[in-house]
């Protein structure tokens, strides 16, 4: 990608666009409760008796693409991730806190009173199409987050996420039972294999749709919407690079001050200058005249 299209990725990524593709894609009542047939081995039929609850701010704990709805008692969390987040989980049981929240003042429901109330049972599900291997299922524990206690007992919470990999020819199964969902997998994967040829993103994109279209994969949403499908995607795209970037900085600040650190340890101890210049190198794999510039800037 060219530097152009870099500063475009840090300075003027969109954040306030309304739907994710996932989201667009399994908007409609019929085809979310055909997807949640396909995951649970349900048969319902009428899509009326789902209940959408989606809290709909534009940005939620950065959840901008989830996908919640209560049916037969179940209160259902699903997001879409394209990549690894080992914090779900505990992103997970903040939104279930909201969604109850509303559930108990929309229903007038008194917490406080002495007869025991009933809530829908929570479930959550993680869509994850990284480009990471991932097994088929995965199970990510909010109690894996927890300092490690020899002397508490059991947590007073737990939340679980279960995250799927949805990126073809994974869970082969939920894709032949869930077709809208085996058509995005298709969709995504036309798209890397576009962009694994070194086409642009916009390219790659546009290739994918005709190609699609022609397959009568995702026909109706894409000839419809091809113009914000586009823009959907260039704008996920835009937003996993300015991720990516921000994470890389992170690393590269963490490693400086490592560095910095390691230097003012080794005056402490009273190593001499010449022998932390061979300790940089050594520890952080650095040129030496690298690790002359550190010792420049951090050594007093």
């Amino acid at each position: 990608m060219d530097k152009s299209n870099r500063n475009h990725i840090t300075g003027h990524v969109n954040r306030n666009y309304k739907d994710r593709l996932f989201r667009c894609i399994f908007k409609e009542k019929q085809d979310l409760l055909d997807l949640y047939n396909a995951i649970n081995g349900t048969q319902y039929g009428n899509p009326n008796e789902l209940e959408i609850t989606t809290l709909e701010d534009v940005v939620y704990l950065g959840m901008k693409n989830d996908l919640s709805f209560i049916i037969d008692d179940i209160m259902n969390l699903y997001e879409h991730q394209s990549s690894f987040n080992p914090n779900m989980a505990l992103r997970g049981l903040v939104y279930f806190a909201e969604l109850y929240r509303k559930y108990i003042l929309i229903n007038n429901i008194n917490i406080y009173g002495s007869t025991k109330i009933k809530l829908p049972v929570p479930q959550y599900i993680v869509f994850y199409n990284g480009s990471d291997e991932e097994p088929d299922r995965k199970e990510i524990r909010l109690t894996e987050l927890f300092y490690p206690q020899e002397k508490v007992a059991q947590p007073a919470v737990e939340c679980i996420a279960v995250m799927l990999n949805i990126n073809y020819g994974h869970n082969l199964d939920l894709m032949e039972k869930c077709r809208k969902l085996k058509e995005y997998a298709y969709f995504i994967r036309i798209i890397r294999e576009y962009l694994n040829k070194g086409d642009k993103i916009e390219t790659a994109v546009n290739c994918a749709i005709e190609i699609c279209i022609q397959k009568e994969i995702l026909k109706d949403i894409l000839q419809k919407n091809r113009s914000e499908v586009l823009n959907v995607i260039l704008t996920e795209f835009d937003e996993n690079l300015y991720s990516k970037s921000l994470r890389e900085e992170g690393i590269i600040e963490g490693k400086k001050e490592g560095m910095r650190a390691f230097i003012e340890l080794c005056q402490e101890i009273k190593i001499s200058k010449d022998e932390t210049r061979n300790k940089l190198i050594e520890k952080f794999k650095l040129q030496k005249d690298v690790a002359e510039e550190y010792l420049i800037k951090y050594w007093k």
